[in-house]
């Protein structure tokens, strides 16, 4: 039989099972029987480091008892390096901006400490959640700060992915410089191009999708820790609010800083619209990238790695799974940071309660992402470019006597496409030798020519 213990609230007690956490969590865990994802283990771990901040400042300002803040910390510190998930069952999607989570990271510390001091569980005279683990907080400065913790760190594992994915696109555009093949626009030939090129069409996006990530960083680290329910820091001693964002900066390592207006931060989650306009921007070009890699693959002038049977019907049939994952996973982002928009909107007066929806899709959108990058990096080194199928959809498209409009000017080239389609030949490289000579059919079409602005 299950042990329980009665813990008592604002509402009466109750009779709970005897685990780490305590009743706050378990009326969450009945108001809130959502199935699928429970708060993120990261954002447990960055609430886990701002109660130790706190914590640790408390015991600097003289707020705690020693031994209790001691234990406290110990707790906290356990929290944070991935100790004790099981102990954290709410659900990601939850009412009350964020309390229940909070509650739920309270009462597991309480009881953390309770246990490392040799006192049973639920023994909150000796270290409460509330009068000591939640001491000059409130859920609406720690958690927005945790959130943000949350996503720093997020953020920069998502950046090194996206470097990793530049540099593979950099080696195949290097790679493939020297591979003639048609540039295509609204899925037409247009003008010949260098298969290298297009990968440098690539690499380019995902370069400003880390630029944009960094400098998403820098919105993150204004934090409202301190600023308690509203951000005015009623009931925070000053020595307290002047020294607590000190402290989660000297553990977390991030160039956190206390926001000048603290009503303000308290109010507005308009940063996480701007990290998620970043995140949309990624998604997107990353989706681009997975659509074109597919079309390329279709017209054979690259061959994606096969990586699985494509059919349980046709024999032999290969799809290009890995690049239509990343096109998936770029619809899905797309649609949080839509969500994620429409949440930041509905902020009221002096709080956004929609703080843990926001959060969630926050991190998931970022996780998806890096899940994508790494999947395609992992993807690119074994793509092939098939030179000669380029050259054969170069030599036989009209987009190769575009090269020439900068020798001929335009009517010239137009009065030879008339008279090739009068010969009825398929091949337009043997034509316009034919037609110009030998010498000018080379250097016009050159890659570094073709590449390059006309000087003549």
């Amino acid at each position: 039989m299950m042990a329980m213990r009665r813990e008592h609230d604002l509402l009466g007690s109750l009779d709970i099972p005897d685990e780490l956490w305590g009743i706050h969590t378990h009326r969450a865990l009945c108001n809130f029987p959502f199935t699928g994802r429970r708060v993120s283990v990261r954002l447990c771990r960055a609430l886990a480091l701002v109660k130790q901040a706190c914590a640790v400042t408390n015991l600097e300002i003289g707020a705690l008892p020693p031994e209790v803040g001691a234990a406290i910390v110990r707790a906290a510190v356990s929290v944070a390096t991935g100790e004790h998930t099981d102990a954290f069952p709410l659900p990601a999607l939850q009412g009350g901006a964020g309390t229940s989570f909070n509650m739920n990271m309270n009462e597991v510390l309480a009881n953390l400490a309770l246990t490392s001091l040799g006192a049973p569980r639920g023994d909150y005279a000796r270290v409460s959640p509330l009068d000591h683990v939640n001491l000059h907080q409130s859920t609406n400065d720690v958690f927005p700060t945790a959130v943000k913790v949350a996503c720093i760190t997020s953020l920069r594992e998502l950046s090194q992915a996206l470097e990793s994915l530049q540099q593979l696109l950099q080696d195949q555009e290097r790679q493939q410089a020297g591979v003639l093949t048609v540039g295509r626009t609204e899925l037409m030939p247009a003008v010949p191009m260098t298969l290298g090129a297009q990968f440098a069409s690539f690499a380019e996006p995902i370069s400003r999708d880390r630029w944009r990530t960094f400098k998403c960083e820098e919105r993150l680290r204004v934090v409202n820790l301190g600023g308690t329910a509203i951000g005015t820091g009623l009931g925070a001693p000053r020595r307290y609010v002047f020294r607590v964002v000190d402290h989660l900066r000297e553990l977390t390592g991030y160039g956190l800083a206390r926001a000048e207006n603290m009503i303000e931060q308290t109010a507005n989650a308009d940063v996480f619209g701007e990290v998620g306009g970043s995140l949309a921007a990624a998604a997107a070009n990353l989706g681009r990238i997975g659509e074109d890699l597919r079309r390329l693959h279709l017209l054979g002038e690259i061959q994606l790695p096969a990586v699985q049977a494509g059919s349980s019907l046709m024999p032999g049939k290969v799809n290009p799974v890995i690049a239509e994952a990343v096109v998936a996973t770029s619809l899905k982002v797309r649609a949080r940071i839509s969500l994620i928009n429409e949440a930041v909107a509905r902020g009221s007066l002096q709080l956004n309660e929609w703080l843990p929806l926001i959060a969630d899709e926050t991190l998931q959108a970022m996780e998806e992402l890096l899940q994508a990058a790494r999947m395609l990096a992992a993807h690119l080194p074994g793509v092939v470019a098939l030179p000669a199928v380029c050259a054969r959809h170069l030599e036989e498209s009209p987009a190769l006597v575009t090269a020439f409009v900068p020798h001929l000017g335009y009517e010239r080239c137009e009065a030879l496409v008339q008279r090739f389609a009068a010969t009825h030949q398929t091949n337009w490289r043997t034509f316009l030798i034919a037609e110009l000579g030998q010498e000018l059919v080379d250097r016009a079409l050159a890659p570094a020519a073709l590449l390059q602005p006309n000087t003549r």
